[in-house]
């Protein structure tokens, strides 16, 4: 099923890059559980020689990536960063990266900890007013790398703006969409060059992979990673691609109700007397909503919030209190996640850095599930009681 699919998305998510066993009819793809196939001449097989370069399972499941995604190229990997390490592998000693200044402390620490030796410089600058950007531009610049909604403080980038002064610099643009998933946001329609996904997160819904993937429709890019993937090696097996498989039918079906109960925690927050702010892009107050309304189909399910009392002693009695959202790393699961960014997830950020987004030691990030939300709303009350 190609990109130009007359089918919307919900029917994608169960159809799309799937295909009946041709040998035995079995409607879900096959588990291909083997590193390696039969030639019937030396060069002669099926299409398949070794499974670091291609399996049938990961075969399917980046087709269908790339069909949620509206692209012409999907790939997969065996997490996040090892999909953002191909990225950057594609640049070349003194090339320059635009990045957003707060992002992922993930991505923060793989650009400044491994690449910044092998002479690759990152500027980390304020995405919020795009055309600022510009100033930042030089003729060694070749990637301008964006997260929306950020991590965590969920400011919102006007995609379809940083891309016109990409391509009116000849720079490519990459977008991380793990918080929005293509069920919310399409980054490529927005005119950016490819897009990344931490599948571990709501792609695959249910707390029991580790996966990245791109997609992209600029063919020149998606060979440099075809190369990158297969010379690198850092491929998923087929059990976790078939695992992503079967959380792709139920994408459309969990982030509804993420995006339902997102709200509803938010407003509760929202009026809480022990809440100092409340970070969710679904807010008319919050910055760029506008932005967010236009270009995000709805606001999803994760939220960041700070104490009134702004200590890292508080956020932690919060925490520690807290039944059903579970103190633990990682999001997009079904069941709701709590953590303390400053000490967790972003520990890699130095705290001067942190401070100047606004991540505070009291800050705690919420991945709201999909229980029910009368449990999630009792579930803080007696946590900041």
């Amino acid at each position: 099923m190609s990109k130009s699919s007359k089918y919307r998305f919900g029917t994608k998510a169960i159809h799309s890059g799937i295909e009946p066993d041709p040998a035995t009819g079995a409607i879900m793809t096959p588990i291909y559980q083997t590193s390696t196939y039969v030639q019937s001449a030396p060069g002669e097989h099926k299409g398949y020689e070794y499974s670091r370069s291609n399996n049938p399972t990961r075969k399917a499941l980046e087709n269908s990536l790339a069909a949620l995604e509206n692209a012409d190229y999907g790939h997969c990997f065996a997490s996040g960063l090892a999909a953002i390490d191909a990225i950057i592998k594609t640049l070349k000693p003194g090339d320059e990266v635009i990045s957003t200044n707060d992002l992922y402390g993930g991505s923060y620490r793989i650009f400044t900890k491994i690449f910044e030796d092998f002479g690759i410089r990152f500027h980390f600058v304020d995405m919020l007013d795009a055309p600022a950007i510009e100033q930042h531009i030089n003729e060694k610049t070749k990637l301008i790398w964006v997260e929306t909604p950020t991590n965590p403080m969920m400011n919102i980038i006007d995609i379809e703006a940083v891309s016109k002064i990409a391509k009116k610099h000849y720079v490519l643009l990459g977008v991380d969409n793990t918080f929005s998933t293509p069920y919310l946001q399409n980054p490529l329609d927005l005119g950016a060059d490819f897009v990344m996904h931490s599948l571990t997160k709501y792609i695959a819904g249910h707390s029991d992979v580790i996966m990245g993937a791109l997609a992209t429709s600029n063919k020149a890019f998606s060979d440099k990673i075809t190369f990158i993937q297969n010379a690198s090696g850092a491929v998923p097996g087929p059990q976790d691609c078939f695992l992503v498989l079967r959380g792709i039918k139920t994408l459309h079906l969990r982030m509804q109700r993420h995006c339902e109960n997102g709200a509803g925690v938010a407003n509760f927050l929202k009026s809480h007397p022990k809440v100092d702010k409340v970070f969710w892009p679904g807010f008319a107050s919050h910055p760029n909503h506008d932005i967010a309304s236009k270009q995000m189909h709805g606001f999803g399910g994760m939220i960041s919030f700070s104490l009134k009392e702004n200590s890292q002693e508080a956020a932690t009695a919060v925490l520690k209190r807290f039944e059903l959202f579970t103190l633990a790393e990682s999001l997009g699961g079904v069941e709701s996640l709590s953590g303390h960014p400053a000490t967790m997830t972003h520990a890699s950020i130095p705290k001067e850095e942190r401070i100047k987004v606004g991540l505070s030691d009291s800050l705690i990030r919420l991945s709201v599930g999909i229980e029910d939300i009368e449990d999630l709303i009792q579930d803080l009350k007696q946590a900041l009681s």
